[in-house]
């Protein structure tokens, strides 16, 4: 999690330890506005991270920021997890790709498009197996220069696809996996462009359903 001023970053928490997140995030938000000298009463509006990702951390993350909403009359900014990656992209190509290791021989993946105004999502987020998510980004490109970006570069440097990209020099970035300050910046700059939403309309994103939707009724259903 993150504490931020405008764009300005004040503090950054990661959860490293084994605690369960969904005891470990009240305390240390206490914890961090507290050193900071604030309340959550001087909290002005709120971004979180809606998916794609595990269901535990993303419902914990929704239905926590949902409750101080409520409480508080504060608005949200629910943001991509594939865009607080791909805005830590170097700048160069025109387009970018995130993607994060999705589990299951899979990935979540989106591919953008540099524009004056910033990112712009090209197509849909995805979960798909690594090679088909190379193909698919370079097909969304249109055959434009590609800035790759990963917290888990090796889901799709360990696949063939990937060397037919590796001969256009392009690499894959490796950032960190504490996203909350990119979040957090992208979340103020839609929260002051008024794209925002409360408790009633936040949704999440996970791209993939449930285990419990997939395997229901002796698993009839599968994923894309």
């Amino acid at each position: 999690m993150a504490l931020l001023r405008d764009e300005v970053l004040l503090q950054v928490m990661a959860h490293d330890s084994s605690e369960e997140y969904s005891s470990w995030l009240l305390p240390a938000v206490a914890n961090m506005l507290q050193s900071a000298g604030l309340s959550m009463t001087n909290v002005d509006g709120y971004a979180v991270a809606a998916g794609p990702g595990s269901f535990t951390g993303v419902r914990v993350g929704l239905t926590t920021v949902k409750a101080w909403s409520e409480v508080y009359g504060k608005q949200i900014a629910a943001v991509s997890r594939l865009e607080a990656l791909a805005v830590q992209a170097g700048a160069g190509a025109p387009y970018v790709a995130a993607f994060a290791n999705a589990q299951r021989g899979q990935v979540f993946g989106a591919a953008y498009r540099r524009t004056r105004r910033g990112l712009e999502l090209v197509g849909e987020e995805m979960v798909i197996a690594p090679g088909k998510f190379v193909a698919c980004a370079a097909e969304l490109a249109g055959g434009g220069s590609i800035s790759w970006v990963s917290t888990d570069a090796d889901c799709v440097l360990r696949d063939e696809a990937w060397k037919a990209r590796e001969m256009l020099h392009e690499k894959i970035e490796s950032v960190s996996s504490v996203l909350a300050p990119a979040i957090g910046r992208i979340g103020a700059a839609q929260l002051a462009a008024g794209r925002h939403t409360d408790a009633l309309g936040l949704d999440a994103n996970y791209v993939r359903r449930s285990d419990a939707e997939i395997f229901w009724k002796g698993g009839a259903a599968h994923v894309r």
